[in-house]
């Protein structure tokens, strides 16, 4: 991997309310983003702090996480709390598409991508940790993430993956052929197979520099960017090899203990073939634990689980 380039900050724009995990632009350049109080929000002129504003579109009734747009202008919003939603951003309207799996309660939903034949894909980070002690999945390294896909006619879910170190974002590849899936658990990306002779099989995609979070892809010829949430921890890895028992109680004292991110601000690009074409840190930042990130003109835009409004970055140039 090429030596980073720098992540150059350029303003924040506060939005009265914390916790914009992920965020997603629109065709006008405004960008969508759900907060802890469980509103969807809708971010104007996000290149002036000075002009900027928001306005609310919904509130799931839980906490909202992954965004998917779709061409109709409804949200695909992965609620924490009440499962997979579609609302309607004109009106308000929020409708639950899927709210269990196999007579268990949908929990932790955390990303979801739509195909254009209108299947849903989306992912669940835990099924022992519910969002608050998301800290006690990564440190325990339980291995209980889902890949689910629910038709276009709607349904039950259907499991595709499990076992996934705390399944996180997803994007489709530009021709549909596989899905892109981050692993926070094991800091890397994972390609899932849609079509060819080895459809329904999960390979290795990507090793990363940190843990992924978060993925959106910038239009059909452009990349997959990726959140890094934090960097890789090698104290962690460490513990990852001890026995179930050590890293059960190694996750009990983590979900007690006040969490401070890490002070440096990372994301990735890469293209279809797993290659990384932009990596962008800050160290000392002080926005910190980016969650998601997307871009809009000539901004990159940061959102992060913790912090009470979004960061906006410069660009980079195009490689």
């Amino acid at each position: 991997m090429d030596r980073p380039a720098e992540l150059v900050p350029l303003h924040y724009v506060s939005l009265g309310a914390r916790g914009p995990e992920d965020v997603v632009p629109d065709p006008h350049g405004r960008v969508l983003t759900g907060v802890a109080d469980g509103r969807i929000l809708r971010v104007h002129h996000l290149g002036d702090p000075r002009t900027a504003r928001t306005e609310v579109l919904a509130r799931t009734g839980g906490r909202p996480l992954g965004l998917e747009l779709l061409p109709d202008g409804d949200l695909v919003v992965c609620d924490a709390e009440r499962g997979l939603l579609r609302v309607d951003t004109d009106n308000g309207t929020v409708r639950v598409l899927a709210d269990s799996v196999a007579g268990e309660r949908l929990r932790f939903c955390s990303n979801a991508v739509a195909l254009p034949d209108g299947t849903l894909y989306f992912t669940v980070s835990s099924r022992r940790h519910p969002l608050d002690r998301w800290i006690g999945d990564i440190v325990e390294n339980t291995g209980t993430g889902r890949l689910l896909r629910l038709p276009p006619e709607g349904g039950e879910p259907e499991v595709l993956l499990e076992g996934l170190r705390f399944a996180n974002g997803l994007a489709a590849a530009a021709d549909g052929s596989f899905l892109v899936l981050a692993e926070t658990g094991a800091c890397r990306l994972v390609r899932y197979r849609l079509t060819g002779p080895r459809a329904g099989h999960a390979e290795p995609f990507a090793d990363l520099p940190g843990m992924p979070d978060n993925l959106w892809r910038e239009g059909p010829g452009g990349p997959v960017w990726v959140a890094l949430a934090s960097p890789r921890v090698p104290p962690l890895d460490l513990l990852h090899r001890a026995s179930p028992a050590v890293r059960r109680a190694a996750a009990r004292a983590a979900v007690r203990l006040p969490y401070r991110p890490s002070g440096t601000a990372g994301v990735v690009a890469v293209d279809d073939e797993g290659r990384v074409v932009h990596h962008l840190t800050r160290r000392r930042s002080g926005f910190r634990m980016v969650t998601s990130v997307c871009t809009t003109g000539d901004h990159l835009v940061l959102g992060s689980l913790g912090e009470p409004g979004v960061a906006v970055c410069a660009r980079p140039a195009a490689r």
